[in-house]
């Protein structure tokens, strides 16, 4: 073979493909040339080759996170921060110390609605933090809906119910009143048309830190559920810079109401591509949330809601999914209630299958009968681990359990119910909804409670996943789930030389410890894209 441009040794790499565990690799044009021990690195090299020994590290295949919103999210996480409030109280003291300019907005982002602690979400502690004449723009944590002021609500015209294409709605009180609390895009739309925009230096720099932020902590690349707005613009321009260190595939969206003319634009965006980015697939979305009451369950939460189709007729979700699929376009479906899912399967059974297997996303509540349909139809699972870890709690206190209930509730991320049986399950964040870094996903799929927290009790403990299923939902799983098992998601030699360095190993380390783990080094083609 050629001389290797990178070879890497280290005491343990997993492969994750059933071969004896070697101690070297080597990498060339971007792909692994090949494995061995360390003896074996002087045939490898050459006069130009980087040599790195880390000692005692382990080296797995790049990790990959299944679900993310970079461009969308790089202008969701403007404001205050208000991921860390607890209650109404902590919220309006967040409020009162916010740094707004005379006559500006006041935005904030990742609120849990768990902090009004089952009353009603109103703008009542809003005008009672700032007053009632600063326009205020929370978006809670879900992103599916928002918490705006009375001035907010004056300046977008809003002072009553309004009737929407999708499940979108203006929250009123029983005298028609605006609460301030607003569901799903179309609704948040209202006032968000009104807020100021980043100028475009600002959301290049904002995105190029983000991705080395990635890299940081051992993402080699991910996919990103939209491509809205600016991210064709901006992912060009990062890329006339220099080479991206984050691997990016984009489904764009399709939402309720899209025409002839839309599902066109969408099939013309297949074709766009970089040299670390590319268009393929298309992101729906079946249902809401079920913190925000328009999940679709089969039966209506404790609150009376939650039993209606993102889409106003369903059949128009399942006319342009099949629209799509027949061209070949992978589809992608946010499913979060039984019905929803249900629904979505159906779908999937009757449509076109393609070279990239179609997915379904978030799975939050499913019955048992649902299981084993994801393997039968070869459809991805996918799933973000701290979405159920971070916001649900085991005594079935939060939000989302008093609402399902707890014959809902007790049926919550099946991930291992999902494995067991066969199916093909991604792993990833939702970022901006919850954090990126995959060290404590990985724990969090493990421990079924957040990450160095011992004393939180585990959510479902039966679902908790093993250090290699875990793994896997990073990298062999989520190559799968891409049509790239060929080329990816395993350490072989022909595959690409995408591969992330912990300090600690993921099999065999406490999930605790591994969280914090060191990542010495990321790897994406061959070249290195973080060096601690």
């Amino acid at each position: 073979m050629s001389a290797a441009d990178l070879i890497l040794m280290a005491d343990r790499i997993h492969t994750l493909s059933g071969d004896r565990a070697p101690t070297a690799v080597a990498t060339a044009g971007g792909v692994i040339t090949a494995l061995g021990d360390r003896a074996d690195v002087r045939d490898w090299r050459g006069p130009h080759t980087e040599v790195l020994d880390l000692g005692d590290a382990t080296i797995t295949p790049g990790l990959v996170d299944g679900h993310f919103h970079p461009v969308m999210g790089i202008g969701l996480t403007r404001g205050v921060d208000l991921s860390s409030v607890r209650t109404v109280e902590g919220l309006k003291a967040a409020l009162r110390s916010a740094d707004v300019a005379p006559g500006g907005w006041l935005e904030g982002w990742g609120l849990d609605p768990n902090a009004f602690g089952g009353a009603p979400i109103t703008h009542a502690p809003l005008v009672e933090a700032v007053g009632p004449d600063v326009p205020v723009f929370l978006l809670l944590f879900d992103a599916h809906a928002a918490l705006v002021s009375p001035r907010a609500l004056a300046m977008a015209g809003v002072d009553g119910p309004r009737t929407f294409l999708s499940g979108a709605s203006v929250v009123c009180d029983a005298d028609g009143t605006p609460t301030g609390h607003l569901l799903e895009p179309e609704a948040l739309g209202l006032v968000r048309t009104l807020l100021p925009d980043d100028a475009p230096a600002e959301r290049r720099a904002r995105l190029t830190d983000l991705l080395r932020r990635m890299a940081a902590c051992g993402l080699t690349a991910a996919n990103a559920m939209d491509f809205e707005a600016d991210s064709l613009d901006l992912f060009r321009a990062l890329e006339d810079e220099g080479e991206l260190p984050v691997r990016w595939r984009f489904a764009p969206f399709v939402m309720p109401g899209t025409g002839a003319d839309g599902l066109e634009a969408v099939l013309t965006q297949q074709r766009l591509s970089g040299r670390r980015w590319r268009v393929e697939g298309a992101k729906f979305m079946i249902d809401g949330t079920i913190d925000g009451g328009t999940a679709w369950l089969d039966e209506p939460d404790t609150h009376g809601e939650s039993t209606a189709c993102f889409w106003p007729d369903p059949h128009d979700y399942r006319s342009a999914a099949a629209f799509l699929a027949g061209h070949g376009v992978p589809l992608v479906t946010h499913a979060i209630g039984d019905a929803g899912i249900r629904y979505v399967l159906d779908t999937y059974a009757e449509v076109p299958a393609t070279a990239v297997p179609h997915r379904v996303e978030h799975l939050e509540t499913m019955p048992s009968e649902l299981i084993g349909r994801f393997a039968a139809l070869n459809v991805t699972a996918g799933m973000q681990p701290t979405h159920c870890t971070g916001y649900i709690r085991a005594d079935h206190s939060d939000n989302w359990s008093t609402r399902l209930g707890k014959r809902r509730a007790d049926r919550a991320f099946r991930a291992r119910d999902l494995r067991d049986q066969g199916a093909r399950l991604a792993l990833g964040s939702d970022w901006p909804i919850a954090p990126f870094d995959p060290r404590a996903i990985l724990a969090a799929a493990r421990l079924r409670r957040p990450a160095g927290e011992p004393g939180v009790e585990a959510v479902l403990p039966e679902q908790a996943l093993t250090a290699r299923m875990a793994l896997e939902g990073y990298t062999s799983e989520a190559a799968a789930a891409a049509g790239q098992a060929g080329r990816s998601g395993r350490l072989v030699p022909g595959h690409r030389a995408d591969l992330t360095v912990f300090g600690l190993d993921p099999l065999t380390a406490d999930p605790d410890e591994f969280a914090e783990s060191p990542v010495a080094l990321t790897v994406v083609g061959g070249r290195i894209t973080h060096r601690a």
